[in-house]
C-alpha cells in the first residue's frame, strides 16, 4: 500500500548443504585396472604357498601316508617327527654349522663393506672410480669359473673344508653388491650434518659411528638381510669347499645336509624317514622366513629411501 512500507526482498544464499541433505565429500573414483597388479599376484602366492603348505602336511606324516596318499593330510599330528629329524637326521649339527658360518659371513661382509662404502662414497681418491667400478664388475663374474682356483687358495690356506673357509668365501661374494649397494646409500646422505660434526670437533670415526651408521640405519638392515638369505641358502660353494669328513657329516650345512638326505638309498630307516627329510626343510626355512618378517618393514623403507633420494 502506497502508506505502508515497502516488502524487502530476500536473496537465499547457496547453502552447503544439498536439497536432500548435507553433500557428500568428493573422492575421486580409482583408475580402471588398478587392481589388476594384485590380482596377478593371486597365481603367485599361490604358486609359493602351495609347496609350502604340501611341505609342512609331508613332515607330520608317516612313510606309508606319503606314498600311499601324497596330497592328503596327515592322519594325526606327529610333532615327534621334528625331533627325529633333528636328532637321528642330523638336522641339529647341519643347523648350528649354518649358522655359525651365516653368522661370520654376515658380520664380516658388513664390516668390510660398510667402511670400504663409506670412504668411496664421502672420501674420493685417485683410482676409486677405478676400484668402484672392479667391485661392480665383481657381481657379474660367475662363481663358476672361480671353483677350481678357489679350491686351490683355500687348501693352501689350510681352511679346506673348514667353517671359517666357508666364512672367508661367503664374505668374499658378498663384498662386490655389498658395498655397491652402500656406496649409492651413503652418497644420498646429507653432507651438512658431517660438516657440522666437524666443526663441533668431531673426529672422522666419530662422524662414522655417530652420524653416518646411524643414519644408514635401513640401508644396512636392508643389505643385512639380502646377505643373511643369500648365505643360507648357498649350495655350491659348501658342496665344492666343505666335503663329507666322517660317516654322521656332521660338518655339512643344512643345504648340503638336507641334499645328503634327499639322494639317501634307503628311506626305509624308521616308519618316519621321509618325514624327517621335509620336517628338515620346514626347520631350514623358518630362521629365512622370520627374518624377512621382522625386518620386512626396515627393508622396505631401505629401497624406498635408496630410490627416492
Amino acid at each position: 500500500s502506497p502508506g505502508g512500507s515497502a516488502p524487502s526482498a530476500t536473496t537465499a544464499s547457496p547453502s552447503a548443504d544439498g536439497p536432500h541433505g548435507p553433500r557428500r565429500p568428493h573422492r575421486p573414483r580409482r583408475p580402471r585396472g588398478s587392481g589388476l597388479p594384485h590380482l596377478m599376484l593371486v597365481p603367485w602366492a599361490l604358486v609359493v604357498l602351495v609347496p609350502l603348505v604340501w611341505i609342512l602336511a609331508s613332515s607330520l606324516k608317516t612313510n606309508e601316508e606319503i606314498y600311499n596318499d601324497p596330497f592328503g593330510l596327515p592322519g594325526e599330528l606327529r610333532l615327534g617327527v621334528y625331533v627325529d629329524a633333528w636328532q637321528q637326521a642330523n638336522i641339529g649339527a647341519f643347523f648350528t654349522n649354518t649358522v655359525i658360518v651365516v653368522s661370520g659371513g654376515v658380520v664380516l661382509t658388513m664390516l668390510l663393506s660398510v667402511m670400504t662404502a663409506y670412504v668411496m662414497a664421502r672420501y674420493p681418491f685417485p683410482g676409486s672410480r677405478v676400484l668402484y667400478w672392479l667391485y661392480l664388475a665383481g657381481m657379474t663374474f660367475p662363481v663358476f669359473l672361480a671353483i677350481v682356483p678357489l679350491v686351490r687358495i683355500v687348501q693352501g690356506l689350510g681352511l679346506f673344508a673348514t667353517n671359517l673357509g666357508l666364512v672367508l668365501v661367503y664374505a668374499a661374494f658378498s663384498l662386490p653388491f655389498s658395498i655397491f649397494f652402500l656406496t649409492g646409500f651413503f652418497r644420498t646422505l646429507p653432507k651438512e650434518l658431517a660438516e657440522a660434526a666437524f666443526l663441533d670437533g668431531a673426529g672422522h670415526f666419530g662422524v662414522f659411528f655417530r652420524i653416518m651408521l646411524p643414519l644408514a640405519r635401513p640401508g644396512l638392515i636392508s643389505i643385512g638381510v639380502f646377505n643373511v638369505l643369500g648365505q643360507w641358502n648357498q649350495f655350491l660353494l659348501p658342496q665344492v669347499l666343505n666335503p663329507q669328513q666322517d660317516e654322521e657329516r656332521s660338518n655339512f650345512v643344512l643345504s648340503q645336509g638336507l641334499a645328503a638326505l634327499a639322494l639317501g638309498e634307503n628311506y626305509e630307516t624308521s616308519p618316519t624317514s621321509m618325514a624327517q627329510l621335509f620336517a628338515g626343510l620346514i626347520i631350514s626355512m623358518l630362521p629365512v622366513l622370520i627374518v624377512y618378517v621382522l625386518f620386512q618393514r626396515q627393508v622396505q623403507e631401505g629401497l624406498s629411501a635408496g630410490a627416492l633420494k
